[in-house]
């Protein structure tokens, strides 16, 4: 069984690399009709290629493309109405001769649609009558019977995120973009919450210039930050961490009886309470520390912000 498995992901990956070393001009063209359109992009496969439009569409319209799916034998039915004059429509066959699919040309040509084909057979119907072609052919399916889609299926699939790619791109899309579409999850988060929200507010572990050894040790321990704050929420000193004091413990001899001063970071980096999540770690991440002091626009401290809180 494994090593069936291991086959099917060779003769997929050969399939892929035959596939991209046939892209050609009509891709470009293709993106470009896509970028100028003023509607959407409706996609429309039957059977496999129709749950692989699904996800294409899905992947359009969550990338900054707006989309939809509509199914060809529905379409024959009254959904034609869903297109615009003005939208551009992907349809998917890989074998280009699809009844269901082949149905729909007639309208868009009437309605003057530009049309994108997605198949396996340049010389197919639809391959001819389409606006732009994209050829998904590939040599062996990995399928035994060669019966089931597999390698065209995937082709097709990683065509579609070609496309959904290049026009991100394209649009200069960014990851707060991303967030917009995706609210929900863990990057939509960091992307639309503020520092404010998730920052730690209460008792801050503040410890004054002159205290002692043993004073730090306990406030660390008791703020449970790995940290204290040398200072006040107005005038903060600087910060010590869990790894400065080991790195005493190694360096003097009698830390014991060291000015606390000589432990601390004078210049701890800090962030305003109002940027993003995602800029503060973007921060830590640059300069490799996982603890950011938040200050509010008047520079008074108003919290500590930690990545490896943020779940």
């Amino acid at each position: 069984m494994k090593s069936i498995a291991q086959k099917v992901f060779d003769i997929e990956i050969a399939s892929l690399q035959y596939v991209a070393l046939m892209i050609d001009d009509e891709f470009s063209l293709a993106v470009d009709a896509i970028l100028r359109s003023a509607g959407k992009l409706v996609v429309c496969g039957m059977g496999k290629s129709g749950h692989i439009a699904k996800k294409i569409s899905a992947t359009f319209t969550s990338t900054g493309t707006p989309s939809f799916f509509m199914h060809p034998a529905e379409a024959f039915h009254g959904d034609l109405g869903m297109i615009s004059a003005s939208d551009v429509v992907l349809l998917v066959s890989y074998s280009g001769e699809t009844e269901e699919v082949l149905k729909i040309v007639p309208y868009l040509q009437y309605n003057k649609n530009t049309f994108i084909a997605i198949t396996g057979n340049p010389l197919s119907t639809l391959a001819k009558n389409a606006t732009y072609h994209l050829s998904v052919c590939v040599k062996q399916e990995a399928c035994p019977l060669e019966l089931a889609p597999t390698s065209s299926t995937t082709a097709t699939l990683v065509m579609g995120d070609a496309l959904a790619v290049a026009l991100m791109t394209a649009r200069d899309f960014s990851p707060a973009d991303f967030a917009r579409f995706h609210p929900g999850g863990r990057l939509g988060r960091k992307l639309l919450v503020r520092v404010k929200d998730l920052m730690r507010t209460d008792k801050l572990p503040f410890i004054d210039t002159d205290a002692t050894f043993t004073q730090l040790v306990l406030q660390m321990s008791e703020g449970k930050l790995g940290m204290v704050i040398v200072g006040t929420s107005g005038k903060v000193h600087g910060i010590i961490t869990d790894g400065d004091l080991r790195r005493g413990l190694v360096k003097y001899d009698d830390i014991y009886h060291l000015p606390i001063t000589s432990l601390m970071n004078p210049n701890p980096m800090s962030i305003n309470e109002h940027e993003l999540v995602y800029d503060a770690e973007e921060l830590m991440m640059k300069h490799k520390i996982t603890t950011l002091l938040v200050h509010n626009d008047a520079k008074v401290l108003t919290g500590v912000y930690q990545i490896f809180n943020q779940a």
